[in-house]
């Protein structure tokens, strides 16, 4: 690992590859049931290279493995042995890996010359992905420990590791007690680790379980293995005061990939409301790198194409 740092250091910014989950919906996979997108890892592991690819080809810099829903518990009680759970975890970063190969070999060289070598993202769900009931925009866990927190997380972040990613994406992360949990189990256990922390807030005022931004701040900057900080599949109207906010506390690149400003419904597993169309990704992006966002994207909701008009107005 290094990558990730050096290209922060040097490149104006880094775009995210784009939702996974409900790109597969609008392919007419269906996603519905616990395992979510993680099903597809199981039943057509093609269909998730090829969305992979054509992010990449869209301008992504950063390959985001297929591997948010895919924990240890979440595999073994669809019917996988621990064993076969592992396996699957793995592939995640294989497939990532298959669909940068693929990309990068049919671009020309003038095309290599104008972009970053594309970094392999690990892709760390919350715990209320493996819950599956929408508990990743309110964080509420009910009775969990810090210590329960990292017992299931370590064993999904040694796999990633050890299959060779460039950095971890600690995304969508609703509750304090589990970013404090892995912020230290990076401390503790993988200590060589780079990684981005990314929170989801409902107000633009704290993250969704109500802590305070000063106290996630705080949280963020004492860890020198997170490199940058900010906020996802949360509706683009809370970003401004969110980043204004979280800019007052800590100097390090932030983060951004809102969702189309659609709301989820944890009881039915499906989207409601209607999305907002007021900006563009493009125009709300170009509005938040003025306040220090650096790696940005687009979140559940968002496609190719508009990854695709981020790069290009962005580039």
């Amino acid at each position: 690992m290094g990558r990730f740092k050096d290209l922060l250091a040097s490149q104006d910014h880094l775009i995210l590859h784009g939702a996974l989950g409900t790109e597969l919906e609008y392919r007419g996979y269906d996603v519905s049931g616990k395992l979510w997108s993680a099903k597809y890892l199981l039943e057509d592991p093609k269909a998730i290279q090829d969305i992979h690819e054509t992010y990449l080809r869209a301008g992504s810099d950063i390959v985001t493995t297929a591997s948010y829903q895919a924990t240890l518990p979440g595999l073994e009680s669809y019917g996988l042995t621990e064993a076969q759970a592992k396996k699957i975890i793995a592939s995640t970063v294989d497939i990532a890996k298959s669909a940068r190969d693929q990309v990068w070999s049919s671009l020309s060289e003038i095309e290599k010359e104008s972009r970053p070598y594309p970094l392999i993202s690990g892709d760390v769900g919350p715990y209320a992905a493996y819950l599956a009931d929408g508990s990743e925009y309110t964080g509420d866990y009910g009775a969990i420990t810090k210590q329960e927190l990292k017992d299931f997380h370590r064993p999904r972040l040694a796999i990633l590791k050890e299959q060779g990613v460039d950095l971890l994406a600690l995304e969508t992360m609703p509750n304090f007690l589990e970013a404090q949990a892995l912020v230290e189990l990076l401390s503790e256990d993988f200590p060589q680790v780079e990684a981005y922390i990314s929170f989801t807030s409902q107000d633009g005022q704290s993250i969704s379980d109500g802590t305070a931004l000063s106290e996630v701040a705080k949280l963020v900057e004492a860890s020198s293995q997170i490199l940058a900080v900010g906020l996802n599949c949360s509706s683009p109207k809370v970003y401004p005061d969110f980043l204004h906010q979280l800019r007052q506390y800590t100097a390090k690149p932030l983060v951004t990939y809102p969702n189309s400003g659609e709301v989820y419904d944890g009881a039915t597993q499906t989207w409601t409301k209607d999305p907002d169309h007021s900006h563009s990704l493009l125009e709300n992006t170009l509005t938040w790198q003025k306040l220090g966002a650096k790696v940005v994207g687009g979140c559940c909701r968002t496609r190719p194409s508009d990854i695709q008009v981020l790069a290009q107005g962005l580039k």
